[in-house]
């Protein structure tokens, strides 16, 4: 009976210690995250691991709030004849009380890149319309002019008549990795000033959506992305635009996973010259290009299966000028390295007619480089 009693007080005792420590260490254990002393955690809003690594992800309240109000709703209309067969009207009267003309509406996003009223969108956005308003933030509306539009890289430039608007900051696309979180910011299906976030899942992207001579070199995510979506921004945690939206992967038409931007430093040298010339003003290299690999690799008896290879040179463009030739491949461009085609079509994108290209190309198992100076 003793040994009972004696184990029950030792018992309760343990207890009672255990209870004390973890009313001691308990209250640290939940502040820490929001403790004023804590700087950084409490800016970041992340918990991290015993090395001091991030095992959760930011907050995206600061990235949120600094490019919502960047981003505008944009509608575009246009009046298109119908033929009678498709008018209603005509079943019953002949002709349509409105004339044999019936409105097309669609609705997308755009960035405020200046605060003097220039607008980023995408070209299919508005590439149909007769009139384009504008819807700021905080509901302001505006008639929208269009200044340029450019369907190679699917982007156009709008402009309204209003000062001290809340320009978008600019980021830099090269410096944005595979695993990066950033935020998408639109109006899909009319839901004004959507915020979603996921990771960059790809970079060097190309569809094979647009033309032929299209630049295609999107930044993957796996932020939600919708119809209404197009034309806005994608943001890195700063809040800074490192692409614009403008296309889903989809069998439905909307999001089923994968989203794809286009990144800002073409975008930005697009605009800058829809804005400056009303025209995108691009430089070429004068070259028939491919992927390079494993296949071609072997016919050419080189140990490389990533690249940009040249199967066919325009006779008196820039790249035969400056001595690149057939079989080529293009490994790396201004220490950008080059793994496929729309890596090179990035670097070339991002470049004016005039510019100095340092080119190195792996010729027949040798590597030389190449200044290649840009033609129009």
């Amino acid at each position: 009976m003793k040994k009972v009693v004696g184990y029950a007080i030792a018992g309760l005792f343990g207890g009672l210690l255990v209870l004390a420590a973890a009313m001691f260490y308990l209250p640290k254990m939940v502040n820490q995250p929001s403790s004023p002393s804590n700087s950084s955690a409490q800016h970041y809003g992340s918990l991290v691991n015993n090395r001091g690594a991030s095992i959760l992800p930011n907050d995206f309240r600061t990235a949120a709030q600094k490019s919502m109000e960047t981003v505008v709703h944009i509608k575009s209309s246009a009046t298109q004849k119908q033929s009678q067969g498709t008018d209603p009207f005509s079943l019953f009267f002949g002709n349509s009380p409105y004339g044999g003309f019936a409105p097309k509406v669609g609705t997308g996003s755009g960035v405020i890149y200046s605060d003097d009223g220039f607008i980023i969108t995408n070209n299919h956005v508005i590439d149909f319309a007769d009139e384009v308003e504008v819807t700021l933030y905080d509901n302001r509306k505006y008639k929208a002019s269009v200044i340029g539009r450019d369907e190679k890289t699917d982007l156009a430039v709008l402009k309204i008549e209003a000062d001290h608007l809340p320009a978008i900051h600019i980021g830099n696309s090269d410096d944005a990795q595979v695993g990066d979180w950033v935020l998408a910011v639109g109006n899909p299906f009319e839901l004004t000033s959507t915020v979603t976030a996921g990771i960059i899942s790809a970079k060097g992207r190309s569809l094979h959506m647009m033309s032929k001579n299209a630049i295609e070199s999107f930044i993957q995510t796996d932020a939600a992305v919708n119809p209404g979506n197009s034309g806005g921004a994608l943001v890195n945690t700063q809040g800074e635009l490192i692409g614009i939206n403008s296309a889903i992967a989809s069998t439905t038409g909307s999001y089923a996973g994968y989203s794809f931007a286009i990144p800002v430093n073409i975008v930005t040298r697009v605009a800058d010259n829809l804005i400056q010339y009303g025209s995108a003003k691009r430089g070429t290299l004068g070259i028939m290009i491919s992927d390079m690999d494993s296949d071609l690799s072997k016919e050419l008896m080189i140990d490389i299966s990533q690249g940009a290879y040249i199967s066919e040179l325009v006779s008196g463009g820039a790249a035969q000028l400056a001595g690149l030739l057939p079989d080529d491949v293009i490994v790396q461009v201004n220490n950008h390295e080059i793994k496929n085609v729309p890596d090179l079509m990035a670097v070339v994108g991002e470049s004016n007619v005039g510019d100095l290209l340092k080119i190195k190309v792996n010729r027949h198992g040798t590597i030389k480089e190449i200044d290649v100076k840009l033609k129009g």
